[in-house]
C-alpha cells in the first residue's frame, strides 16, 4: 500500500468512530485494533455521548502510520468510576502508531493519550 492509502485507513477509522459504525470497523482493521475498537468506542460513547475526534495530522511510511488527534467529549455517564459531571473536556491530544498488515490496521499503540487535561476539563482531580 502507499503512504496515501495508509493514511486514509486511519482518516477513515477516525470518520467510523466517530459515526459510531462498529460494522464499518471490519471493513478497515483486524486482530488486536478491532478486539480493542470495539471494546472501547462503546463504553466511551456512553461515557461521552457526543465524543469527537478531529485529526490534527497523519505520517505514514511502510507499514506504520502515525496519527495526531485532538478529541472533545461531554462527560453524561459514568466514567472510570466517576459519576458524569457534565462537564466537558475539549482538544486533548492523542498520538497513536499504527501498523498496517495485509491492507488494515493491525494494531495501534498509545504515545500520547493526555488524561490529566482531560481530567483537568471534567473537575476530576482531587
Amino acid at each position: 500500500m502507499s503512504a496515501d492509502e495508509t493514511k486514509a485507513l486511519v482518516r477513515d477509522l477516525v470518520a467510523l468512530v466517530n459515526a459510531r459504525d462498529f460494522d464499518g470497523l471490519d471493513q478497515i482493521a483486524s486482530g488486536q485494533i478491532l478486539d480493542e475498537a470495539k471494546r472501547w468506542v462503546g463504553p466511551f460513547a456512553v461515557s461521552f455521548p457526543d465524543f469527537r475526534m478531529e485529526v490534527v495530522d497523519v505520517i505514514a511510511e511502510d507499514d506504520k502510520v502515525v496519527g495526531h488527534f485532538r478529541c472533545s467529549g461531554t462527560h453524561q455517564g459514568q466514567w472510570r468510576g466517576r459519576a458524569p459531571t457534565g462537564r466537558s473536556f475539549r482538544d486533548v491530544d492523542e498520538i497513536y502508531i499504527f501498523r498496517v498488515e495485509d491492507g488494515r490496521l493491525a494494531s495501534a499503540t498509545a504515545v500520547v493519550e493526555d488524561n490529566l487535561t482531560r481530567m483537568r476539563h471534567l473537575g476530576l482531580l482531587d
